[in-house]
C-alpha cells in the first residue's frame, strides 16, 4: 500500500464467528488494533489496566486467526499460577478451540509434543518451561506467541527471556 500522510481510522472487526460472548467497545479496538498488527507482521503489547478483557481480546484473536485459515498453533506463555484461569477463559469464550496445557510432569517432551502440539489450536505453557524445554518448543512453528504477564522477561539477560527470543513464528 501507498503511504498517502493521511490519517485514517482503523476498521473496526466484527467479532469472530465461534466466540460466545460480547465484546465492550473498547474491547473491540483492541480486538481490532491485534488484528491489524498481526496482518502486518508487528509484535504488539496489549497493555490494558487489569480487568478490562485483555483475556477476551486475545481469545477473539485467536479465533480471528483460526478463522482466516491458519494450520499452525499459537503458543501462550503465562505464569503458572494462571494456567487454569487460561483453560477456563478460553473454554468460555470459544469453547471450539482445541486446546492443549504443556504443563506439570506428564508434559511431553521432544518430537512428541511436536506430533501433539500441531493437533490442537492453543498450546498454553509456563515461563518456566519456556526454558527447560526450549529445544522441543523451539522446534515447532508457531502461528503467534503471545506473553502473558510479559514483566516475567523484562530482563533481557534471564534464561527465560533468552529462550522467549527462541521461539518461531510463521510471520
Amino acid at each position: 500500500q501507498q503511504i498517502t500522510g493521511k490519517r485514517e481510522a482503523l476498521p473496526e472487526i466484527p467479532t469472530p464467528l465461534g466466540f460466545n460472548g460480547v465484546l465492550r467497545p473498547y474491547q473491540v479496538k483492541g480486538f481490532s488494533w491485534l488484528t491489524f498488527l498481526k496482518k502486518w507482521g508487528l509484535g504488539a503489547c496489549l497493555a490494558d489496566d487489569m480487568g478490562l478483557g485483555k483475556t477476551i481480546q486475545f481469545i477473539a484473536l485467536l479465533l480471528q486467526i483460526l478463522n482466516s485459515g491458519s494450520k499452525k498453533p499459537t503458543l501462550l506463555v503465562c505464569p503458572t499460577s494462571l494456567v487454569g484461569n487460561w483453560v477456563h477463559e478460553v473454554k468460555r469464550f470459544a469453547p471450539s478451540v482445541k486446546l492443549m496445557t504443556h504443563h506439570g510432569s506428564e508434559r511431553l517432551t521432544g518430537e512428541d509434543l511436536a506430533l501433539e502440539a500441531s493437533k490442537y489450536h492453543l498450546i498454553i505453557s509456563t515461563y518456566v518451561l519456556i526454558y527447560r524445554d526450549i529445544d522441543a518448543l523451539s522446534a515447532i512453528e508457531w502461528d503467534t506467541v503471545v506473553l502473558d504477564e510479559a514483566q516475567n522477561i523484562k530482563n533481557y539477560w534471564t534464561k527465560q527471556a533468552r529462550a522467549v527470543r527462541q521461539l518461531r513464528t510463521c510471520l
